[in-house]
Order: C-alpha cells, then structure tokens, then sequence
C-alpha cells in the first residue's frame, strides 16, 4: 500500500507524456495498480479547458496504450485528473500551482515529473523550491527528471549543483527508460539466481562482451534535439553505459537501491580512463547516408529537416572499454549503437573463450565457432545459448546450435517500461533510478571522446542507410576474430 500522493506532470501536452506517461498510467488504471487516492495533475502551456484536455487524453489513449480504449476505466481515469494551464517559465505559475495543492481534496505528498527540455530543468526545480513544495518537513517530495542530464561532464556537474540547493539526493529519480524493460531486469535475475551462469561470469572463461541497440528510424522530429547530442550522448553515455554496469557489477548485498547502485558505481569507476591519443582506437562515429530501408528510399542525415548540411553529429558510436577490477581486467566491452541501420535490435552478447585444446576440429576449419550467451531485449525478448554438437552421420564433424528460452511465455502481458518506473516512482523505490555519481563517473568516461571528435569537424564516416556498420569500426576491435553480433539468430554475422 503506497502513501496517498499527487502526481504532478510538468509538460503534459508534450510528447513524452502524451506517448508514454498518459498511456502508461492509463494502463495501471486499467490493472488496479494505482492507489484510490492518487491524482494526477498534467500542466501545460496550451489554453485548454477541461472538456478539452478529456478529449485530448481519450484520443492519445486510443492511438498510443496497448490496453483497448474502455470507457469505465476511462471515467475512472479522468476522475483522478485535472488539467493545470501555465507557462512553466514563470514565477506566477507555480505559486497558483501550490495553492491547487493545498487544496484539502489533494493528498499531501508530491511527485513532480519533469516531462520538460533539458534547459528548463534547473529552473522547474528552482521554482518549485522558491513555493516550498519540495521541503520535506511534513510529507514527501519527490522529483523525476529525464535523460539527458547535463551535455557533458562540465554541465552535468552545474547542473546538479543548481538543484541539490533544493533537493536532496533520495527526492532526486534520473529515469532512463531503458531500465524499465522487462529483460534488462532479467539480465540481474539471469546471473544471481542460476549457478549455471555466475561461475562463468569472468576473465577466465569470457572472451568478449557486446552490448548493441540499433534502429531503423531516422532523427524524424527530434532533429533539432539530436544535431545537437549524437549517438555517443543520447544512447551509449547512458541507455548502454547503464547495461554494462549490471552486466559487470559483483553481486550486491541486496537488491535495495543503494547497495545496488553501489555496485553499478564501483564498475564506471574501474572503466579504464580513455587519453585524447587513444581516442581513435577505442571509439568509432558515423553518419547515415541516403540509402534504402524496408525497400523504401530515405534521405541521409544532412538531408534532414532542420539538420546542417556540414554537420558531423554521428548517428553511429562504437566504443570499447575496459574494466580494470578482479573480474574483468583485459576483457574488452564492446558497445555500439546506430540509426538507419539494416534492422533494429537490442541485445547483450557474451562470447566464451576457445577450449584450450580443440580435438574435433574439421580439417577445413581454422577456428570452430565460438559459445555464445545472448540476452535479446527486442524485436524478440529471449535467452540463447550456442554451443557445439557433433553433426548427425559417421564422420567426426561438428556444428553450432542454439539453445533458445524465450523469456515471455504466449499468455503473459507485457507492460510498457514506464508503467512499472511510474510504479516505482509512486512506492519510493529508487533501484532503477541513476545516482548522481553513476552520471557522473558516465561522463568522466566519454567526455575525452566527444572532445577529441567536436575537435574533427571536416570529416565523418558514412554508412548507407538500410545497411551495417561501416568496415572502418573494425580499427577497434583487439583481436581479428572479433566482430559485431548483429541479431540473435544463427546467420547473425
């Protein structure tokens, strides 16, 4: 049972809540997950008057929830809700707001979700502290803020210092959206929970690890937004960075949020310090060019609206990275991550090492296939491992195979990675949230990188839209066997 409490949407009209934070919560409604006596409060900059604000939500449920629109849950939905108008960019728009939430009707705890523009967020917060309506004297204050935070080591570091005037660090929720997925929590279940996989989790028996996400879709109407952060910001830095970490952390004391973020910390802190010199051999960028995808002709990224037509932003980073602790040292962790590329997945791929003695291998075969453990997160949720069977027939030949557990079974519902940290959010559970100190040993690793490329502004590497990485990412890999996994299937080469 949680503590009756407002949830407080800043930027309700925007696209995040209207694609996700709305849909999300209407979904809880519809599963009897959100307590009786929460209400939500959706500020926005449009004139709207209530009637229209329902119409507004009706139709985003309708083209956006994964539950079919029903008009009892909705009712029950729109009962909890009230549409605040405001321009969050003046003072007099959060003293009338703390006068609504000293109405005796609103519970008198509060969430904040900042659905807002990274540049905004300093200010939301200071106003809010300037109202009060983050002292914890009397009842509980929470704040959800979005990724990016900060643009840089530099900022992110400013950034927090203007806010942690007004809040303290067990208020303050970074969300990253990625840790809500339901695989990427099975990655910790996966590895403490199964004897089968934890004495193989080390140098001893891992080759190599790749962590990847790749997409289809262009910068569509984020173009503004991305020409400005790149592939390195806006999914490596954190999404990735974030996977690593519990893929490479010790087992933690107990899955409460601080000893896990502990853990999480002690990793970033290990990454092995990239130099300015070193730059070139372990991270790679890209940019799409025109190209093909799905059989439809698309335009490259300079093409783009409202995209520069010098620009050198990247649309695909590779980095490598290594953890130099008892469990990792020299084993190299390879994370990349692209737009327009040939399919859109998302998976953690662990390579094992060679036996030390190879007794069936085929006189035509060099080097045997490697075993591989794959965690896919999308486009199909699912665990495989690969290993060597001796083909069927008299002759001693060999082949690989995959072992495949699909970790959603047919009947099982699936939930949008914001329900359940909107729940989380809602119960004071931080253990998927980031730490400041996660930010900011994340940055202390890829602020020489961004440095070193916004130096080189003549030149990039292109790859055609609809296909692979470029050729010339292979400069990072240490050893020449080593390359990308690009789904989880036999033919993923």
């Amino acid at each position: 049972m949680t503590d009756p409490s407002v949830l407080v949407i800043f930027g309700a009209t925007g696209n995040l809540a209207q694609l996700k934070l709305i849909p999300s919560l209407y979904n809880l409604e519809k599963s009897n997950l959100l307590d009786d006596e929460l209400k939500i409060v959706c500020c926005g900059r449009d004139e709207l008057t209530q009637d229209q604000w329902r119409r507004n939500v009706q139709e985003t449920i309708h083209e956006y929830s994964r539950n079919a629109f029903d008009n009892e849950v909705f009712k029950s939905f729109m009962s909890r809700m009230v549409y605040f108008h405001g321009d969050l960019l003046e003072h007099n728009t959060y003293q009338d707001l703390a006068a609504l939430l000293d109405q005796a009707d609103y519970p008198p705890n509060h969430i904040f979700y900042i659905s807002l523009p990274p540049s905004a967020y300093g200010f939301t917060i200071e106003s809010l502290g300037a109202q009060g309506m983050l002292d914890e004297t009397k009842h509980w204050r929470r704040v959800v803020i979005e990724k990016p935070f900060g643009e840089n080591l530099e900022s992110a570091t400013n950034l927090q210092k203007r806010i942690s005037r007004h809040l303290q660090e067990h208020q303050t929720y970074r969300i990253d959206h990625y840790m809500g997925k339901a695989m990427v929590q099975n990655i910790l279940v996966s590895r403490f929970a199964n004897m089968i996989t934890e004495p193989l989790w080390n140098r001893n028996v891992i080759d190599h690890v790749q962590i990847i996400q790749t997409e289809t879709l262009g910068v569509g109407s984020r173009s503004n937004f991305y020409d400005n952060t790149g592939a390195m910001r806006d999914m490596l830095q954190s999404h990735l960075m974030q996977l690593m970490a519990l893929v490479a952390m010790e087992p933690p004391v107990s899955m409460d949020a601080e000893d896990m973020r502990d853990e999480k910390v002690k990793v970033l802190k290990s990454i092995r310090p990239i130099h300015s010199s070193a730059v070139a051999a372990h991270a790679f960028r890209a940019q799409y060019s025109a190209g093909s995808v799905n059989g439809q002709a698309v335009p490259g990224y300079r093409q783009e609206h409202d995209i520069e037509v010098n620009s050198v932003t990247e649309t695909y980073a590779a980095l490598k990275l290594y953890i130099d602790n008892w469990r990792w040292r020299g084993i190299p962790f390879y994370l990349a991550t692209g737009k327009r590329m040939a399919e859109a997945t998302s998976m953690i791929a662990i390579c094992f090492k060679q036996p030390p003695k190879n007794f069936f291998r085929s006189s035509h075969m060099q080097r045997p296939p490697s075993n591989w453990l794959i965690m896919s997160m999308s486009p199909e949720e699912n665990l495989r491992i690969e290993i060597t069977v001796k083909e069927p027939g008299f002759e001693m030949k060999t082949r690989q195979i995959g072992l495949d557990a699909p970790f959603r079974c047919e009947h099982d519902a699936k939930a949008d990675a914001y329900e359940g940290l909107l729940l989380d959010v809602i119960a004071g559970d931080s253990s998927l949230f980031l730490r400041y100190d996660e930010v900011e040993y994340a940055w202390r690793i890829i602020d020489p990188i961004i440095n070193n490329w916004a130096s080189s502004r003549d030149y990039i590497a292109t790859y055609p839209a609809g296909q692979w990485e470029p050729e010339e990412v292979k400069r990072i890999f240490d050893k020449p066997h080593h390359q990308w996994r690009h789904k989880l299937g036999p033919d993923s080469w």
